[in-house]
């Protein structure tokens, strides 16, 4: 679905040229669960916003295979929502913002935010929800016309542990249900290995693609996946990797 080559990014500051991102190549296939791990500042997030369209590179080619796919939803580490508007209304305004009719999007929001497990809070305002439960409507905002790519900065990062395990089956759970391309960006080892397919490894800044790991780990995950000697293994691969 998507193929970079040679994509790289560089900054002006000061007259002097500063590296972001060293030209990297990645594929990932339609349907794909792909996390992308590495230290602070290496450029994951900058790789991940030039697939979005949100920057350009400076050097390289990105292929999006059609112009369909190139629609993509895109959940920040903050929710990012409007405070003024309910959960609901949150979730709808892409669709407002689009045209659609007033039915078809309420019925859409009410959807996604059942598939996110917020039925029941569908009018409650953002400073009425949990961190987590924010999140969860950024998720089902970025879901709400139906993009084939979702792209994840650190969606779960400012979350205590145990939400973010239960985000993270949450996840898996629409990701199984919407077949959706997920490119998902993390600092976390164990969040990598337990969702993905691959596993992007990202070296220190100026970032490159330091190694790849396709997953061993069968599907469904769930608890019984925390316990298999293979998850660990891909942990301790990716924490000398890091290292």
């Amino acid at each position: 679905m998507i193929h970079a080559r040679g994509v790289a990014k560089h900054f002006l500051t000061r007259g002097a040229r500063v590296e972001a991102l060293r030209p990297v190549d990645l594929d990932v296939a339609r349907g794909a669960f792909v996390s992308i791990i590495g230290p602070s500042g290496c450029g994951k997030s900058t790789l991940l916003r030039i697939i979005a369209g949100l920057e350009t590179a400076s050097e390289g080619t990105l292929t999006i295979e059609s112009a369909a796919d190139q629609r993509a939803g895109f959940v920040f580490q903050d929710a990012v929502l409007l405070p003024w508007l309910s959960a609901e209304e949150n979730v709808r305004f892409p669709l407002d913002a689009a045209g659609v009719p007033r039915d078809e999007g309420d019925a859409t929001a009410r959807r996604l935010l059942a598939l996110v497990g917020l039925q029941g809070f569908e009018k409650a305002l953002p400073r009425a929800l949990s961190g987590g439960m924010r999140q969860r409507v950024s998720i089902a905002r970025a879901l709400s016309y139906d993009p084939p790519l979702l792209l994840m900065d650190e969606p779960f990062g400012a979350l205590d542990l145990l939400t973010r395990d239960r985000l993270n089956d949450e996840l898996l759970t629409i990701w199984t249900a919407t077949k959706k391309t997920i490119i998902f960006v993390t600092h976390s080892v164990e969040e990598a290995a337990y969702l993905s397919d691959r596993v992007v490894v990202m070296s220190p800044r100026p970032g490159s693609i330091k190694k790849i790991y396709d997953s061993p780990l069968a599907r469904p995950r769930g608890e019984r996946t925390k316990l298999d000697p293979a998850f660990h293994q891909l942990m301790a691969d990716l924490r000398r990797d890091l290292a």
